[in-house]
C-alpha cells in the first residue's frame, strides 16, 4: 500500500502517524495492498479556496476527500484487481484542525488522525447526508480510531517492555551485543 504525505500548510505535524492511522484505517476496511493513497495538508487560504470551488461552500473546512474515480458497483477503487488501486486524495487543514480540537477537548494531532479516518471512508463510498448513514459512518470512524489507539498503545508497551528487557540483560552480561556473548571452546 503506497501512501503519499506533503505538507504544505506550514504547521509542523508529525507525519508519520498520518500515514500509520490511514494504513490501520485501509487494513481494517479490507483495502488492497495495492491501494494508492495522497494526503496533503494545507493551509487555511488554501483549504478556504478548495471549499468553495468544490463544495461552493465559503472559508475553509478540516478535510475533504477526493475520489480517484467514480463508484461503480462493479468495481470499486479499493476492490482487489490487476493493478494499484488509485483511491485519492484526502485535504487536511492543521489550523482548522487545531481550532476544532480545543473545542472538542482533545489534542490536534487525535484530531488529524479523526480526520484522516473520516477522509479514509469518504473515500471508500462512505457518507454522512442522512441520518442512518451518519450513524453507520460515525460508528465505523470511532471504532477504527479506538482499535488504532489500543493498537498504538499495545505497540508502545511492548517497545517499553523490550527496551526494560535490554537494560537487565545488559546489566547481567547476557546482551545480544557482538563479541559480548560466550567465547566458544577451542
Amino acid at each position: 500500500m503506497t501512501i503519499e504525505i506533503a505538507n504544505e500548510s506550514g504547521v509542523a505535524v508529525p507525519e508519520e502517524t498520518i500515514v500509520s492511522v490511514a494504513r490501520f484505517a485501509l487494513d481494517k476496511m479490507s483495502v488492497s495492498q495495492l491501494a494508492e493513497l495522497s494526503i496533503v495538508l494545507v493551509d487555511l487560504d488554501v483549504m478556504a479556496d478548495l471549499h468553495e470551488r468544490w463544495m461552493d461552500l465559503p472559508g475553509p473546512t478540516d478535510v475533504m476527500s477526493f475520489p480517484m474515480d467514480e463508484y461503480d458497483s462493479a468495481r470499486r477503487p479499493d476492490s482487489a484487481g490487476s493493478g494499484p488501486a488509485l483511491l485519492g486524495d484526502i485535504v487536511l487543514c492543521p489550523a482548522f484542525a487545531r481550532d476544532q480540537a480545543k473545542k472538542a477537548g482533545h489534542s490536534t494531532l487525535d484530531e488529524l488522525h479523526l480526520l484522516t479516518v473520516h477522509g479514509v471512508l469518504h473515500l471508500l463510498g462512505y457518507d454522512h447526508a442522512e441520518p442512518e448513514e451518519e450513524r453507520e459512518m460515525f460508528g465505523l470512524q470511532n471504532r477504527i480510531l479506538a482499535e488504532y489507539r489500543e493498537a498504538r498503545d499495545e505497540a508502545e508497551r511492548a517497545q517499553a517492555q523490550r527496551s526494560m528487557d535490554d537494560k537487565v540483560l545488559g546489566a547481567v552480561g547476557l546482551d545480544d551485543e557482538p563479541g559480548s556473548g560466550p567465547v566458544p571452546a577451542d
